[in-house]
């Protein structure tokens, strides 16, 4: 029986099984954030520990940094003191810092790809639980909490339990104006926010063969939103093809070395799984959310779920939103195009290509923040920037912004985002009372054109 490629990665990095079931895991590549790091750091000071092996860790700025103003220091005292903290620890212990200094900074999970940090049949771990979008290149990743950042930073181990493997399979063809992020809410609200809880996602299908990279990551971003702690898809020519001559992929005969260890991962067509689940795309729409998890989605064809449950009807009253009816007309009042889900090259060009030569409501505060420098730089070459500020988006610097507000981008009151980003919850874009909407880059711009929720397919 052959094996799939979870099983391939997770034995070459096992260190050793524990006796309480867990495995001793080696983690190839360490990634960190201003937010989850200096408490790490701190611990290691104070048990007298160095970095075990730093040039396997690489830091960057993105969830506290302002996008409008990046004059130093900061206005807010705290995330100046968390920019202060990861410049002198970076510094400290030897790791390097992607930063404001040398203006190579960004999220995280959009710099390690573009960087060529980012490898098929790797560990990856970070201190965010959307580390689960490397997958995208045939890695394990996922996310973990503070004390086990400052594991991997002492030993660049950690202790974790195995997970059971669920390979689901997009097939057919795609609908118009569906694209990943609608793929991932379409699974998501069948199987549900816990439904992958002790299972890593292996996406497979036409559909991902034939999808981009940057469409793959959004993909293994909200794998985590389904419960799945690791999200990933197989290696293949695309994946090859974007890493290569990236800053910090392998060189020359490396490369070529590194090629057929990467072939050699993926799944084995007789792999055995715990669960299979076949899905015809043709069944899935523009997807919407209506609630406050990304469960509480539907087509846009669809009108809002009647309350069956004590939850959702804390998610109607929340959103006030009306069971029984249709999302289209909602009134927004932001639309925020950006974060580790939506925030790369190709969400730009796909959002612009919508909104060239139109102009957003008056009514609606337009926010385009690219996911990285590279990417903001890569938009301003193409133009893509001229066509959000002519359309009356504010065209900011990069960063995580409103997808979860750690910084001055923020909702007020009880407003209503329609956002690209990742999650739905209460109070997640900044305001305890604030209301998002979960849409694909394309339904965002549509909707900040008309100052509602709106259709995208009558755009196309």
């Amino acid at each position: 029986m052959g094996k799939n490629l979870f099983q391939k990665v997770w034995e070459r990095h096992t260190i050793k099984k524990l006796s309480n079931g867990q495995t001793q895991l080696f983690i190839g590549l360490h990634l960190l954030h201003e937010v989850t790091s200096p408490q790490a750091f701190s611990m290691l000071r104070e048990l007298g520990l160095k970095v075990a092996y730093p040039e396997r860790s690489f830091a960057t700025h993105d969830h506290i940094i302002p996008t409008h103003n990046l004059t130093r220091p900061f206005a807010d005292n705290i995330a100046e003191e968390m920019m202060q903290a990861i410049e002198k620890n970076t510094s400290d212990f030897g790791i390097k810092l992607f930063g404001i200094k040398d203006n190579s900074y960004g999220v995280i999970h959009i710099v390690g790809p573009e960087e060529g940090l980012t490898q098929p049949g790797m560990t990856i771990a970070c201190g965010d639980s959307h580390t689960a979008t490397h997958g995208a290149f045939g890695a394990i990743a996922f996310g973990v909490g503070t004390s086990q950042v400052r594991d991997i930073l002492a030993t660049q181990t950690i202790s974790i339990n195995p997970f059971k493997v669920r390979r689901i399979n997009f097939n057919g063809k795609l609908n118009k104006g569906v694209y990943a992020k609608d793929l991932i809410l379409f699974l998501i609200s069948k199987l549900g926010v816990n439904g992958g809880l002790g299972y890593a996602y292996e996406f497979a299908g036409n559909v991902i063969d034939e999808m981009s990279m940057e469409g793959r990551m959004t993909i293994c971003n909200m794998a985590i939103e389904g419960g799945a702690r690791v999200g990933y898809m197989n290696p293949d020519e695309k994946t090859f093809a974007y890493i290569k001559d990236k800053p910090y992929a392998p060189k020359g005969a490396d490369f070529d070395k590194s090629l057929e260890y990467w072939k050699s991962i993926a799944s084995d067509s007789d792999a055995k799984y715990d669960d299979i689940i076949d899905i015809d795309v043709s069944a899935i729409e523009p997807m919407i959310t209506w609630g406050i998890t990304p469960e509480m989605a539907i087509n846009i064809d669809e009108n809002v779920p009647q309350a069956t449950t004590a939850l959702m009807q804390e998610a109607l009253d929340y959103i006030k939103v009306d069971a029984g009816k249709s999302m289209i007309g909602f009134p927004i009042h932001v639309a925020f195009i950006g974060s580790c889900t939506n925030g790369r090259i190709e969400d730009f060009r796909l959002a612009a290509s919508i909104l060239k030569g139109k102009k957003i409501s008056p009514n609606v505060q337009g926010l385009a923040v690219p996911g990285s420098v590279i990417v903001k730089k890569q938009a301003e070459d193409e133009g893509l920037d001229l066509i959000f500020k002519d359309a009356g988006f504010e065209w900011r610097e990069p960063g995580c912004s409103m997808c979860l507000a750690m910084n001055p981008d923020r909702l007020v009151g009880d407003q209503v985002a329609a956002s690209s980003s990742n999650r739905n919850f209460k109070g997640r874009q900044g305001s305890s009372t604030g209301r998002t909407i979960l849409l694909n880059p394309a339904m965002v711009v549509v909707a900040a054109i008309e100052g509602k929720v709106a259709d995208v397919r009558k755009y196309l």
